[in-house]
């Protein structure tokens, strides 16, 4: 079976393929499969817009028998669950992560620690002809710092507090970060999920 990743994001893709890579005979990325296909992400859930990337990157590639996307961001108490979908464009149409911040800080500028509670969502969707589609959303609770912290990571993780390992996301090395993230845990619910199908003998 195989399988078109949507997604060009180096680190992404090698986590997919560690955790899924037994259950494909072959998987490529958008560019490796020499696709440059942008998806509007409209819909009103992480879940939406990554069922919605799946199907059109699926549709857009013949030669290949499943197709596995995400959607991922930012989800506030404070804020009422902003920014949520926006989360990528939360500052606007052409910002960029450093205006996002700033937008969040400024939000949330009298919200007081106790009230700081957030989470990172992640949700895949792996799509495969002629069977319904496979979809997990996985979560990562922290809570939103006073002002950045750490270099590494990209987003909203200078401002991301992980109170388990009392750094902030951009304070963790990548082994570190991939090892609780949203994103893990939702690849981890979607490999339970086929390792079930094959202990029925249905995957194939």
């Amino acid at each position: 079976m195989r399988l078109i990743i949507a997604s060009n994001n180096e680190h992404k893709v090698r986590e997919i393929r560690q955790i899924l890579g037994s259950f494909f005979t072959d998987m490529a990325t958008l560019k490796e499969a020499g696709l440059n296909i942008e998806v509007v992400e409209d819909g009103a859930t992480f879940e939406e817009n990554a069922l919605k990337k799946a199907a059109e990157i699926l549709a857009a590639c013949p030669a290949f028998d499943a197709a596995l996307a995400d959607d991922s961001g930012l989800i506030v108490d404070a804020l009422g669950g902003a920014p949520g979908v926006y989360s990528a464009r939360y500052a606007g149409e052409g910002h960029d992560d450093g205006a996002n911040n700033e937008k969040l800080l400024y939000e949330l500028r009298s919200t007081p620690k106790a009230q700081r509670g957030a989470r990172f969502a992640s949700s895949v969707a792996l799509l495969r002809r002629y069977r319904e589609p496979l979809c997990f959303t996985g979560f990562c609770e922290g809570e939103i710092l006073f002002e950045p912290r750490g270099e590494n990571g990209f987003g909203y993780d200078p401002l991301f507090y992980y109170p388990p390992l009392q750094k902030s996301f951009a304070e963790l090395n990548a082994t570190e970060k991939n090892a609780v993230s949203h994103r893990h845990a939702s690849l981890m619910m979607l490999k339970d999920a086929l390792e079930n199908e094959c202990e029925n003998w249905s995957l194939f």
